[in-house]
C-alpha cells in the first residue's frame, strides 16, 4: 500500500501544476534566484489574497502582453488580488544584469506587483511550466491552482481567467 501511495503521489508531481491542486513549495534563493529586492521568492507567498503569475522569458515577454492589458483594465481591488512576474532568466541569451536593471525599473514602476528572477529555470523543472515561453498561472486565496495555459492565452482564455479571477475575489 505504501507502495502505492508513494507510485501515485511521484506521478501527480511528476505532471507539474493541475488545476484543483497545490503546487509544491518551490523557493527562490542564492544562485537560484530571488525577489528583485535580493530576498528569497517562496511559492508560499501566493496565498491569502487570488494571485496571478506570469512566468516568462524575456525574449517571450510580449506574448501575453494582452492578458496584462485586460487585467489592468479590471482595476481588481489590490486587498484581495496581486501579481507576480517571475523571468526566466536562464531562458535568454541577454546578460542577467541587463534584466536585473530592467527588472529594477519595473519594480519601481508597478509596485503592486511582485517580480522575482528564476536564475535556474526552477519553475520548469518544478512546475512543469513551459521553458522558453509564457506561462500564466492563476492561485486562490488557499494557494491552490484555478487555472493555468502554457503559451499564449486566447481570448477565451483571458476572458476565461478574468471570469475565474472575479469568482474568487
Amino acid at each position: 500500500m505504501k507502495l502505492l501511495t508513494t507510485l501515485l503521489l511521484t506521478a501527480t508531481l511528476a505532471f507539474g501544476l493541475e488545476v484543483g491542486q497545490m503546487p509544491s513549495t518551490i523557493t527562490l534563493e542564492g544562485d537560484k534566484g530571488a525577489l528583485v529586492t535580493g530576498e528569497p521568492f517562496s511559492s508560499t507567498m501566493l496565498r491569502d489574497k487570488v494571485y496571478v503569475l506570469f512566468y516568462v522569458d524575456p525574449d517571450e515577454k510580449e506574448l501575453n502582453s494582452h492578458v496584462s492589458a485586460a487585467l489592468k483594465a479590471e482595476k481588481f481591488d489590490r486587498a484581495n488580488y496581486g501579481s507576480i512576474a517571475v523571468i526566466n532568466m536562464a531562458a535568454t541569451w541577454l546578460p542577467n544584469f541587463a534584466i536585473a536593471s530592467k527588472l529594477e525599473k519595473k519594480q519601481e514602476e508597478f509596485p503592486d506587483t511582485i517580480y522575482a528572477k528564476d536564475l535556474e529555470s526552477v519553475l520548469v523543472k518544478e512546475w512543469d511550466l513551459k521553458d522558453d515561453s509564457s506561462n500564466v498561472v492563476l492561485f486562490g486565496k488557499d494557494g491552490k491552482v484555478l487555472f493555468i495555459v502554457k503559451g499564449k492565452l486566447s481570448n477565451v482564455d483571458v476572458r476565461l481567467l478574468i471570469s475565474i479571477i472575479k469568482d474568487n475575489l
